[in-house]
């Protein structure tokens, strides 16, 4: 198998997997798509009940204290609450490696399992509900390429919840679930592994952000009509061999557009009402995966590590500015997402990891300082929300 990337900052060339090292052994399409893998369809089998209890009806308990994280760890079947100051403070099972997760205003919190979107009333810490999938995404695995879901998003008024799901072999779709019933009401195509769901600040659009078809498709809130913007700052020769394509996006609180990074090298800022791109220069020089930006527009940037270790950097944390400022803060090991403490001072990393290197824990990074606290928590965790 070959894979792509870059000598320079403008050149892509082909070169035998092995020069990329173990690090990033396959962020590209590393497994054969199996053949008799469904496109997005919807099963024909009846789906299984859903079993919900109301929140209102769960035991008595205290919501956890503001700045505590939960985090969804890919390596079990659980979500764990975590005291930045402290550790893991208890875990809830939620599903088959538990990927995105999204936090309600009313302490609910909906989390992409292989099996379901699962329901956690965070103050009883129990689960509610496993919602099931529409979408026929196979047998119920583990691991990168496992189906299921992976980004999800929770709409402003808190009434829908997008959950991107991921069909082997596949492109994938965007299943909405009304939150009140807890039931998927509608599914829309989308493009192949929707790494990332997010939602415009009037709740008008959604946006999937698909890895394996470089691209995001863009949503219509109330008609679910879509369509697709290509998001390849590199081009998108090799196509599932390739390493540089779209992993997370976050919205720009100042105007709605989308902001892409890739490589430590290219910011893709998309105008999802026109689908234009521009790109402009990043810094870091690593592999980026999560995305996440505060509301005075501070984009923050996770990098895995490098795709060639004799050209690239490690990994690290690149905080931008809304003018382009970038600080980099090298990281131990590589990590995956990234939420941001409610004050601005701190960022939280997950170590989860979607490729071989990850380790159990968050590193905890002062933005002041730069001083890194490595803090053991959960098992390969991915997703990270503040209380």
């Amino acid at each position: 198998m070959t894979k792509i990337r870059r000598t320079s900052r403008t050149a892509r060339v082909l070169l035998p997997v092995t020069v990329a090292g173990v690090l990033l052994s396959g962020c590209a399409q590393a497994d054969p798509a199996p053949a008799a893998a469904p496109s997005g369809t919807a099963s024909s089998a009846p789906a299984p009940a859903v079993t919900v209890t109301p929140p209102a009806s769960a035991p008595a308990g205290a919501r956890p204290e503001a700045g505590t994280l939960l985090v969804s760890d890919f390596g079990s079947d659980t979500v764990t609450f975590v005291d930045p100051a402290r550790g893991a403070t208890g875990s809830v099972e939620v599903g088959t490696a538990p990927y995105g997760l999204a936090l309600g205003k009313d302490g609910r919190a909906w989390v992409a399992t292989a099996e379901g979107v699962a329901v956690v009333d965070t103050a009883a810490r129990q689960r509610l509900a496993l919602v099931p999938y529409r979408t026929d995404t196979g047998p119920v695995t583990t691991g990168e390429y496992r189906g299921g879901g992976m980004g999800i998003a929770l709409s402003p008024d808190g009434k829908r919840v997008y959950v991107g799901v991921n069909v082997p072999g596949g492109n994938g779709t965007l299943e909405v679930i009304d939150t009140a019933s807890a039931k998927v009401v509608d599914v829309v195509d989308v493009g192949r592994r929707p790494f990332d769901v997010d939602v415009s600040r009037d709740g008008s659009a959604v946006y999937a952000t698909n890895h394996d078809s470089f691209d995001v498709t863009v949503v219509d809130a109330d008609s679910l009509d879509a369509r697709r913007v290509e998001v390849a700052p590199y081009g998108t020769e090799g196509g599932l061999g390739s390493w540089l394509k779209p992993h997370y996006t976050a919205v720009r609180p100042s105007d709605g557009k989308l902001l892409l990074p890739f490589e430590g090298e290219r910011l893709a800022v998309v105008d999802p009402a026109t689908g234009r791109v521009e790109v402009e220069s990043m810094t870091a020089n690593t592999h980026q995966h999560g995305a996440a930006v505060t509301p005075d527009g501070t984009l923050f940037a996770v990098g895995t590590g490098p795709i060639d270790p004799s050209e690239d950097r490690g990994p690290s944390l690149t905080v931008r500015s809304p003018g382009g400022v970038e600080r980099v803060y090298p990281l131990d090991g590589p990590h995956e997402d990234v939420a941001v403490s409610k004050d601005g001072r701190t960022a939280y990393v997950t170590g989860g990891f979607t490729r071989d290197g990850y380790w159990d824990g968050i590193s905890v990074v002062d933005l002041g300082s730069g001083e890194v606290k490595r803090l053991a928590a959960g098992s390969r965790p991915l997703g990270v929300v503040v209380f």
